[in-house]
C-alpha cells in the first residue's frame, strides 16, 4: 500500500510541475487548470507515508503541494479585503486616494449554457439587480428570442453569432454606446466590443467566450483574438467565460494581448451540471474579469445559478477620475504677466 501510495504521489507531482510550464506549450497549461486538484490528491497520498520509510520524499511532496496551492490563493473564495484596485494614487507621493463618494457600475456576467432548461430565471436576476451593462456567452439561437424581452430595458445591444449557432456572445447595456462609435463583433462571434458611455467617460467593454484548452483550440484562438485584445482602449473593462483559470498560461496571455490586469476571483464558478450545488468548491473558475485605465474594479461576486453550469458573476467597479497635471508655479507667475503685465497675488 505504501509503494501505490508513492507511485500515485509522484504522478500526481509529475502533472503538477507540468502545469507550471504552460508558456512552452499548451498541452502543459491544460494541467495548470488542476493545480488545486493536484496538490490536494498529492497531499492525501504524501500524509500517510510520512510513518514510512518514504517520509522525506513525502515532506517533501508536502511543502510543494503546499507551494502550488498557494499560487492560487487569489482565486479562492475566501474572505478578503475589498475594495481590489479602489485604491491609487492621486499623484506620486501622495496618499492613497479612495473613491468613495464617485459613481459605481455594474457588470453582469453570464454564461447562459445554450440549453438552459430555465431561461426564466436569466430573465429574473437581470430584472432583479438591473446591472449597467451585461456580458453573455452562450448565446445561442434560442436566446435571441428571450433576449428581446429585455430591449426596452437594454436598448444598446449586439449579439455576435457563432458558426455553429450555439457559442455566440452578445452585449446588452443601459447606458448608450459612445456618439461616433459602432459596436463590433470578431470573426468569428468570440468576442464583442462596444464603447459605452458612463457618464461621460468612455469605456471599451468587451464580451469574450474562448473554448477549451489543448487538445483543443483555446491557445489558437487566443492568437486569432490577439487584435481585438490589443484594440481595446485606453479604459476598458472584459468579462467572459475564458475556459481558463486565473493562474493559467491563457489568462496572462490574455491579459499581456491587451495590457489588461486580471481581477481576484471569488471562487469556482463552473462545476459539472450534474453535480450538485454543493460540490462547488470542487469546480474551477473560469469565468474572468479584466480591465485596465481608469476602470477600478471595486468587487467581484457570485451569485445564485441560473440554471447554466456557471454562476453568474456581479462586478461593481468605479471610473478613476482624470488626473490634474501638477500646477508649475514659474509658468503660471509668467502666464500671468504675459495677459496682465505682472504677476497676480
Amino acid at each position: 500500500m505504501a509503494s501505490m501510495a508513492f507511485v500515485a504521489m509522484l504522478v500526481f507531482s509529475v502533472a503538477l510541475v507540468a502545469g507550471f510550464f504552460g508558456t512552452l506549450h499548451p498541452a502543459f497549461d491544460s494541467f495548470a487548470h488542476f493545480r488545486v486538484h493536484l496538490a490536494v490528491l498529492m497531499t492525501l497520498c504524501a500524509l500517510p507515508l510520512l510513518a514510512t520509510s518514504f517520509r522525506l520524499q513525502a515532506a517533501t511532496a508536502l511543502l510543494f503541494a503546499v507551494a502550488a496551492f498557494a499560487t492560487t490563493s487569489n482565486a479562492l473564495s475566501v474572505p478578503r479585503l475589498w475594495p481590489v484596485q479602489a485604491a491609487y494614487e492621486a499623484e506620486a507621493g501622495d496618499q492613497a486616494v479612495y473613491p468613495g463618494d464617485q459613481a459605481v457600475y455594474r457588470l453582469l456576467q453570464m454564461n447562459l449554457r445554450f440549453n438552459n432548461p430555465t431561461p426564466e430565471k436569466v430573465l429574473s436576476l437581470i430584472g432583479r439587480t438591473q446591472p449597467d451593462v451585461i456580458t453573455l456567452d452562450e448565446v445561442s439561437d434560442m436566446w435571441k428570442a428571450k433576449l428581446g424581452h429585455l430591449a426596452s430595458a437594454y436598448p444598446y445591444r449586439i449579439l455576435c453569432p457563432y458558426p455553429n449557432g450555439v457559442f455566440g456572445v452578445a452585449l446588452l447595456s443601459r447606458r448608450p454606446f459612445a456618439a461616433g462609435t459602432q459596436p463590433r463583433c470578431d470573426g468569428r462571434g468570440a468576442m464583442a466590443i462596444a464603447t459605452v458611455d458612463f457618464g461621460g467617460t468612455n469605456v471599451d467593454v468587451a464580451a469574450v467566450h474562448l473554448t477549451w484548452p489543448w487538445p483543443r483550440h483555446q491557445s489558437p484562438q487566443i492568437g486569432e483574438l490577439s487584435g481585438e485584445f490589443a484594440s481595446l482602449g485606453e479604459t476598458s473593462i472584459m468579462a467572459g467565460d475564458c475556459n481558463a483559470v486565473p493562474w493559467s498560461a491563457a489568462v496572462r496571455r490574455v491579459a499581456n494581448l491587451g495590457k489588461l490586469t486580471v481581477a481576484p476571483s471569488p471562487g469556482p464558478t463552473w462545476l459539472y451540471i450534474e453535480l450538485p450545488d454543493f460540490l462547488r468548491f470542487a469546480g474551477l473558475p473560469i469565468d474572468q474579469v479584466f480591465s485596465k485605465g481608469a476602470v477600478l474594479i471595486r468587487s467581484v461576486s457570485r451569485l445564485e445559478g441560473t440554471g447554466s453550469d456557471h454562476l453568474p458573476l456581479m462586478v461593481e467597479f468605479s471610473l478613476r477620475p482624470e488626473q490634474k497635471k501638477p500646477v508649475d508655479e514659474h509658468e503660471t507667475a509668467t502666464a500671468s504677466v504675459r495677459q496682465n503685465g505682472r504677476p497676480r497675488g
